[in-house]
């Protein structure tokens, strides 16, 4: 059954159909091989969707969709640029710093990608940065909204894992930083070696100028990380009260956010999240098969019977992650995989929120990863450039990458240090 379930899924996928879809497809031909009534399907596919913390989702991405309408983005640039402006190749780590800001808010790599790219890249256009760096740099950064709290992966994560979505958030703080830092010395290194510009001589009043306009902007990081931190609500609670900040911030602080341009910005997350979550319904199903099965199982037995060692198998995820970051979106990629690798992490004592980071971290690489590399192409189309032309320096970038989620494996006490520390 399983290589019947394994081909039907990579031939749809093959065939370009939607991976909700033939998720959906594949767990309803699998029922009717093994004689289950398909009455059950809709059933099961509601059931998949209806799951509290599930609500963060479209919460996070409708708070993303307002921050792009409401100039946060901008005035995230304005600071970010007066505060590491002054380091030569400034633009590259001004466009790295503010993604890191971005991620505190909208948890979502291709929203900051959208976001950030169309004002960015022609700036450093402008200030002579290649286009390819441009993008490259560009894309890079994002992927450190779904490692730096909230991130919907992980919180995807945290549903199928039935793991605390607190603890996870914590554990992204520092990988985050630490995957933001090693970028901006890697964009400072091609900075000294092209001798890139500078971008404006550091100055503290312009510092403080600059922080005043994005006050209320860092209001919102501060209500959500700090809710969830401090018990005071659940991330799903704080995505609903970030969606609020976000909005009064932008009607009635910036007043850049028109309330005409509501309907746009509700229908653009609406479609986001609808795609989203009609893969964690199909997912569902399929995992309902799959248990039945006994599959997960199954797989767990096999590969015990290779090896014991938690760190031998921590590589062997860590390689399957990256693979099928490469053909999968992180969504469809943490909901169809996690639940059948869960029984073996847990029969070898890995921490599930330790190996909840790995997954995030690999799967955030293969946003960058063609063939489907959706932040990477999300960069591509905003910079109009060539995936080819991008992917040459964003190689760099990738092994950077690569090189720090092998450090966060195998030393977890940098991912676990916050979490052990506030939680225990």
């Amino acid at each position: 059954m399983e290589w019947i379930i394994l081909i039907l899924i990579i031939g749809l996928v093959l065939l370009d159909v939607p991976i909700g879809f033939a998720l959906a497809l594949t767990a309803s031909f699998a029922m009717l091989i093994k004689g289950i009534d398909l009455l059950t399907v809709p059933l099961r596919l509601f059931n998949g969707a209806d799951n509290f913390p599930l609500l963060a989702i479209p919460l996070f991405v409708l708070t993303g969709s307002l921050m792009n309408s409401a100039g946060i983005s901008r005035r995230l640039i304005d600071f970010a640029s007066a505060l590491v402006g002054f380091i030569r190749g400034g633009l590259a780590m001004v466009n790295i710093v503010t993604s890191m800001f971005f991620a505190e808010i909208s948890g979502s790599a291709v929203a900051d990608a959208a976001a950030l790219g169309s004002i960015l890249i022609p700036a450093m256009r402008k200030k002579g940065y290649p286009l390819d760096f441009s993008a490259a740099v560009t894309s890079a950064s994002a992927t450190c909204a779904i490692i730096i709290p909230p991130s919907i992966p992980m919180i995807i994560y945290a549903v199928m894992a039935e793991t605390s979505i607190v603890r996870l958030f914590m554990a992204g703080v520092i990988p985050g930083i630490m995957a933001g830092g090693s970028m901006m010395l890697l964009s400072y290194y091609f900075a000294i070696k092209k001798k890139w510009p500078v971008e404006e001589i550091f100055d503290l009043k312009n510092v403080w100028i600059t922080f005043k306009e994005a006050s209320w902007t860092f209001l919102i990081p501060i209500v959500i990380i700090g809710g969830i931190f401090s018990g005071f609500f659940t991330a799903t609670e704080s995505a609903g009260i970030a969606a609020a900040c976000a909005l009064f911030v932008g009607m009635f602080v910036y007043r850049e956010l028109k309330i005409k341009s509501l309907p746009k910005v509700l229908l653009d997350a609406g479609e986001q999240t609808a795609i989203v979550m009609f893969i964690v319904a199909g997912s569902a199903l399929l995992s309902w098969v799959l248990t039945n099965e006994m599959i997960p199982q199954r797989i767990a037995a096999s590969i015990i019977a290779m090896t014991q060692n938690k760190y031998v198998i921590l590589l062997m995820m860590n390689v399957f992650f990256l693979f099928a970051g490469m053909f999968l979106h992180s969504a469809a990629a943490i909901i169809m995989i996690v639940p059948i690798v869960m029984p073996l992490v847990n029969m070898v004592g890995i921490d599930p929120v330790h190996f909840g980071l790995i997954v995030t971290f690999n799967l955030g690489i293969g946003q960058q990863t063609p063939p489907v590399a959706s932040v990477l192409l999300t960069t591509c189309s905003v910079a109009k450039v060539s995936i080819t032309e991008v992917m040459r320096v964003n190689i760099y970038f990738i092994l950077i990458a690569l090189f720090v989620l092998f450090f966060l494996t195998y030393v977890p006490a940098v991912s676990m240090f916050l979490p052990n520390l506030l939680i225990g």
